[in-house]
């Protein structure tokens, strides 16, 4: 069974700034609530209880967003805002068991994930990234996890990708062996489409046995002058053991740079209908056309 996850939110969001330069992109504000309590919410529906934060100097308000905060519930009991207060109590709930680990040079999405081998010991364990949010009708997580009891080996999900976006993600290579399952033969980091072989990039969803560590052990800095993770998958690859691809189902919003974050905020409002007339309005109002209808 798979009972933790990481999730590595380290980074600097460099591709959010100025704004992430006092506030991890993490916490910037989906509709009503931080990018990582999506994420969080997908962990939570997969069934595992403790998550693992990858953290660094600056991203402590990311633990802070799930802590108990004594004085602002007082503050909320003694003016009476029960309402508030629940919203509240429910964030402060969600979240048994967090285990926070400091990086505290970010080099790499690699070295956040070894930062972790101590706190998961001998297991398989999930690694989410907080600026992927997939909405799903079954969480992409869970959808992972039932593939790994079938197949027992290190789950990566992916996604069709248009060739002019493929140099920007991990991109794979393998055998079809089922509709949404590709054995999968090599990862490349970031390639020219004319490498690339195939247009199956890799996303922030990924399922690990524990003996990924050794390999991450032995990588070197690559792409970006990081450890990148993909060069030890591909170790792993090498050495025999079975890495596989899964097209999951559902939809995949990249928010971590300005034209995907502004997507993702669009992509839920529809999804709420006092939101979703407000974009009607506007749309009739700025293109003088009937949407929506």
């Amino acid at each position: 069974m798979i009972r933790k996850a990481v999730l590595p939110v380290a980074g600097l969001g460099t591709r959010m700034l100025p704004v992430t330069k006092v506030v991890p992109k993490e916490l910037l504000n989906i509709i009503d609530r931080p990018t990582i309590e999506y994420v969080v919410d997908e962990v939570l529906a997969s069934g595992i209880d403790t998550l693992i934060f990858i953290i660094s100097q600056g991203k402590e308000d990311i633990l802070n967003y799930f802590n108990v905060d004594l004085g602002l519930k007082t503050f909320l009991k003694e003016r009476k805002k029960w309402d508030l207060l629940k919203k509240v109590e429910e964030v402060e709930e969600k979240v048994k068991n967090i285990i926070s680990v400091i990086q505290k040079i970010p080099e790499g999405l690699g070295q956040a994930v070894l930062m972790a081998e101590k706190t998961i010991g001998n297991e398989p364990f999930a690694v989410l990234l907080g600026d992927d949010l997939v909405d799903a009708k079954e969480p992409c997580l869970k959808q992972m996890m039932q593939v790994y009891l079938k197949y027992e080996g290190c789950i990566i999900a992916v996604e069709e990708v248009p060739l002019e976006d493929i140099s920007k993600y991990g991109i794979i290579e393998g055998e079809r062996l089922e509709e949404r399952i590709i054995k999968i033969k090599r990862v490349i980091e970031k390639p020219s489409p004319q490498e690339a072989p195939s247009n199956l990039a890799i996303i922030g969803r990924y399922i690990f046995q524990p003996v990924i560590f050794e390999f991450l052990k032995k990588i070197e800095k690559s792409v970006g002058g990081e450890y990148q993770l993909t060069d030890a998958i591909q170790l792993l690859i090498k050495e025999g053991y079975e890495v596989y691809g899964y097209l999951f189902e559902g939809k995949r919003l990249d928010t971590g740079n300005k034209k995907g974050f502004f997507k993702t905020i669009l992509h839920y409002a529809k999804k709420d209908e006092e939101l979703k007339e407000v974009l009607k309005e506007f749309y009739q109002e700025f293109y003088q056309v009937n949407v929506f209808s």
